[in-house]
C-alpha cells in the first residue's frame, strides 16, 4: 500500500463492537468488492469495500471476513480468507498478502486461502441460526452492478435456506458513523494533503490556464505524499461552470475576471476529505465577487456554531437556510415578497443555494450514517454552503471538514486559507 502502515487495534476495536450488536449464533460475512472490467483486458483501479475494510484493514480482492462471536471454536470466531499467491500471479500482478502478512494488517489470527471459502464455510455456518449479509444500503445509491456480496447472498440462502437471514447495514451504519482517534488522525492527514494541494494551485492558477492543467498540480500533489483524490472526480470549474454543482469535465480555460471553484480532495488510506474554496482567476475578486465570497463565509460560520452534541441535521439545515435568507436579502438575489410568497418545500433561498449544508464524511465522501440520528461526539461532517447565480457567472462555494466534539465543531482544515484577503495576498505571491 502507498499509505503507512494503520495500528491493527483500529480494527480489532470495529469488529468487537460489531460483534456485539449481533443477535446470539450468529455469523456475519463481508465479501471484497470485485476487480471492475474496462474495456478488453482492461480494469479499473481497485477500491476495496468499505464495510470490509473498516472491520479488517485488508486493500485486497478476494478477500472474504467472517465474525462468528459464538463459534464453539474460539479459533474461529474470528476468520479471514485472503488470495493465494502463485508464481504466475507474482510475475504479472506482484505478491499478494501471505497469511501472517493478513493477520499483521488485521489483528486477525486464523486465515485461510480464499479458494477454501465454501469448505470451511460449511462447517461454521452449520453451527448458526442467523447469517448477517452484507448490502449497500446508503440512501444515495443507486444499485445495479451485482456484487462480491450479492452474489454470496444468492449462493448462501440457496444453499442454506433454512437460516435466518439479517442485515449487517443498520449496525454498520450506526458504527462508521462515529470515527475513533485514530480515524480522525487519517481524515487529518488527507486534510494535510488537500491543504498542500490548495497551496500548490494558488501559485499556478493564473489567467490562460486549463482546468485539467489545475487538476494535474492538485494529482501530483497528492500521489507525491502517498495519497490520491478524494471519492469523487474534482470539480475545477471556471467562470459559468462554478454554477454547476457536479462540473467535472474540467476542460475549459480559465478567463481573466472569473471566478474558479474547485471542490476536490485528498484520500489517504481510504479515508476521504472534502474541500472546496472560489478563486478569482486573476488573483483578484472583484466588488460583486467579494460581497458574494463573504455572503457565503458568514453563512459557513455560522453553520460551524450549529454543528453540535443534539442537534439534528433536519434543523441544522432550516437553521442555515434561514442564514443564507438573510445574506441573499443583502445582495437583493431575493426580496422580502418572495419570502412571503415561497414554498416551505423550496424556499426563496433555495434558487440560489440549493444543496445541503453538510454530510457524513468517512471512508465515503458522502459516508453511512441516519439522517435522523442526533449529532454525537466523534461524528465527522462537511460544512459547504453556496450561492450560485447563473446570470451573473458566479459561483461561491466553501467547504471545510469538521468534528463533532463535547465543546463544539473542531476543524480539521482550519490551516487552510479561507479569507478573501487572504487568498488573494497567496496569489500575488
Amino acid at each position: 500500500m502507498r499509505y503507512a502502515p494503520i495500528s491493527n487495534t483500529l480494527f480489532t476495536e470495529n469488529r468487537k463492537r460489531f460483534a456485539a450488536k449481533l443477535k446470539p449464533k450468529s455469523i456475519a460475512v463481508f465479501n471484497a468488492n470485485d476487480v471492475q472490467p474496462t474495456n478488453a483486458d482492461g480494469t479499473m483501479k481497485f477500491r476495496q469495500n468499505n464495510d470490509l475494510f473498516y472491520l479488517s484493514g485488508v486493500d485486497q480482492e478476494e478477500t472474504i471476513l467472517v465474525v462468528f462471536p459464538d463459534c464453539p471454536d474460539p479459533d474461529h470466531r474470528e476468520v479471514l480468507f485472503v488470495r493465494e499467491t502463485n508464481d504466475h500471479i507474482a510475475v504479472w500482478e506482484g505478491e499478494k498478502l501471505s497469511k501472517a502478512q493478513a493477520t499483521g494488517v488485521s489483528g486477525i489470527k486464523k486465515v485461510y486461502w480464499s479458494h477454501q471459502f465454501n469448505q470451511v464455510f460449511f462447517g461454521l455456518i452449520a453451527e448458526s441460526e442467523n447469517v448477517y449479509v452484507n448490502t449497500n444500503e446508503h440512501v444515495r445509491a443507486v444499485v445495479e452492478v451485482e456484487t462480491r456480496d450479492a452474489r454470496f447472498i444468492n449462493w448462501c440462502k440457496k444453499n442454506y435456506p433454512a437460516h435466518t437471514y439479517l442485515r449487517s447495514a443498520p449496525i454498520m451504519h450506526e458504527l462508521r458513523a462515529i470515527k475513533s482517534k485514530i480515524e480522525i488522525e487519517l481524515m487529518q492527514k488527507a486534510c494535510d494533503l488537500t491543504e498542500a494541494g490548495f497551496r500548490r494551485v494558488l501559485g499556478f492558477v493564473k489567467p490562460g490556464v486549463w482546468e485539467y492543467e489545475i487538476e494535474a498540480e492538485l494529482g501530483h500533489e497528492f500521489v507525491r505524499a502517498g495519497g490520491s483524490f478524494a471519492g469523487y472526480e474534482p470539480i475545477i470549474a471556471s467562470g459559468k461552470n462554478s454554477c454547476v454543482l457536479h462540473y467535472n469535465i474540467n476542460d475549459k480555460q480559465c478567463k481573466d475576471g472569473d471566478v474558479l471553484l474547485m471542490d476536490f480532495a485528498a484520500g489517504y488510506a481510504n479515508y476521504q476529505s472534502d474541500l472546496t474554496r472560489t478563486i478569482p482567476v486573476n488573483g483578484k475578486f472583484t466588488k460583486r465577487q467579494k460581497n458574494v465570497y463573504n455572503a457565503v463565509l458568514r453563512v459557513m460560520r455560522y453553520a460551524m456554531t450549529r454543528l453540535g452534541v443534539g442537534n439534528t441535521i433536519q434543523n441544522y439545515h432550516r437553521e442555515v437556510g434561514a442564514a443564507m435568507e438573510e445574506e441573499l436579502l443583502k445582495l437583493k438575489l431575493i426580496n422580502k415578497t418572495q419570502i412571503k410568497n415561497q414554498d416551505p418545500a423550496w424556499p426563496a433561498y433555495k434558487k440560489y443555494f440549493m444543496h445541503g449544508t453538510s454530510h457524513y464524511l468517512g471512508l465515503d465522501v458522502h459516508d453511512v450514517g441516519s439522517r435522523y440520528r442526533k449529532f454525537t461526539e466523534g461524528m465527522v461532517f462537511t460544512c459547504e454552503p453556496g450561492i450560485y447565480i447563473p446570470e451573473e457567472g458566479i459561483g461561491v462555494r466553501i467547504e471545510n471538514d469538521l468534528v463533532i466534539t463535547k465543546k463544539g465543531a473542531v476543524d480539521l482544515m482550519k490551516n487552510i486559507p479561507i479569507e478573501a484577503e487572504e487568498i488573494e495576498e497567496l496569489m500575488k505571491k
